[in-house]
């Protein structure tokens, strides 16, 4: 999973930092394997729409297909208004869509959840004699945060996730168990950068990931022994947080979009996600620490902070910073790539000692 590649999703490229303005490095990351929007994709969705709209019993206006630069399900998307018994909605249709998207947006779809998701007003999975699923979900109004995060967004991000991880665990308690992720061919390839000395400082990270691999079996039996307590958002970025125009109550100021990516986890990868986008430009984060302050916000809410978590979180800094050399094709930015390779130096020993 993890050697296949993905163009790197809305990345824009930054003069002063090594930052996204849509902040996402999902390159590294297992979960991250999905594909474009499809020109197939849009053909059928035209060519359904009115099998789609006659299965809403009139419900559904015309729709306005167009590319969505927030999304990378794979899927057709169009904006369309909503007839219910209530005033017009509305809404974003999207067609075919992932199982853990369609899943997850279906189950917190519901206003009763208390989710911070979009409300989903129609969905399935076949239409017109095709076996694939699709949704009619609010049209969130509200501007998604920018990579160069002010002050107070960072929080605003790791509120909506832990709100997410909360919801999740009320519709389903138990995360099941996942396939354990390969990360051997990964740090290989990432060796073959570095003695091609494509890479600033390829000699430095050569040692590392070299240690990496010496001690991965340990390092791994570790990671995999860690608590499957949540289900992870597993693509949290700025980018994927709407600010709402008009909150749904105080306490949700923010809707998180973007499902495709859930898996059962430990909370803290949601967390060293976020952070670790923020290694070259750790002033987008205005003093907060993601991994800390996601714990806290799991306290407030309840929910279990394993006494281990520091532990966990160290582990996945270590994975995650270890493999970066062996993207740089698509993401291999300088500033990035140092960033980096100063938190696998600097973290490497805690995890082995």
């Amino acid at each position: 999973m993890l050697a296949a590649g993905e163009p790197a999703r809305y990345l824009e490229r930054t003069i002063a930092v090594a930052l996204p303005e849509h902040s996402r490095l999902s390159y590294l990351d297992p979960q991250a394997r999905r594909a474009e929007p499809s020109a197939d994709a849009s053909s059928l969705a035209h060519l359904l729409e009115p099998a789609l709209r006659d299965h809403c019993k009139g419900h559904l206006s015309e729709i306005t297909w167009f590319q969505a630069a927030w999304s990378n399900s794979g899927s057709a998307t169009g904006s369309a208004v909503w007839h219910g018994e209530g005033r017009p909605v509305d809404v974003i249709v999207k067609l075919p869509l992932g199982p853990a998207e369609f899943t997850w947006t279906t189950r917190l779809g519901d206003p009763a959840i208390g989710a911070p998701t979009p409300r989903v007003f129609a969905s399935d999975v076949e239409l017109a004699h095709y076996d694939f699923a699709w949704i009619v979900e609010e049209r969130v109004k509200g501007d998604a945060l920018r990579g160069r995060m002010k002050e107070g967004d960072a929080l605003d991000v790791l509120r909506v996730a832990a709100d997410f991880h909360a919801a999740t665990i009320r519709v389903h308690p138990n995360p099941d168990k996942h396939k354990p992720l390969d990360w051997v061919g990964t740090l290989q390839k990432a060796r073959e950068v570095c003695r091609a000395n494509a890479i600033a400082d390829s000699q430095r990270w050569n040692e590392a990931i070299k240690q990496v691999t010496k001690f991965l079996p340990k390092l791994m039996s570790r990671w995999e022994s860690r608590p499957l307590n949540c289900w992870c958002h597993g693509d949290l970025h700025p980018g994927n947080v709407m600010r709402l125009v008009t909150p749904r109550d105080p306490s949700h100021t923010c809707v998180l979009i973007d499902l495709g990516m859930v898996h059962a986890g430990h909370w803290i990868e949601d967390a060293v996600y976020l952070e670790r986008q923020y290694w070259a430009a750790p002033q987008y984060l205005h003093g907060v620490r993601p991994v800390i302050a996601m714990a806290n916000l799991r306290r407030e809410r309840g929910m279990p902070v394993d006494s281990d978590y520091p532990e966990y979180a160290n582990l996945r800094r270590v994975f995650m910073a270890a493999v970066s050399p062996a993207f740089m094709d698509r993401e291999g930015h300088p500033k990035y790539l140092s960033a980096a390779l100063d938190v696998l130096e600097r973290t490497l020993p805690q995890v082995l000692h």
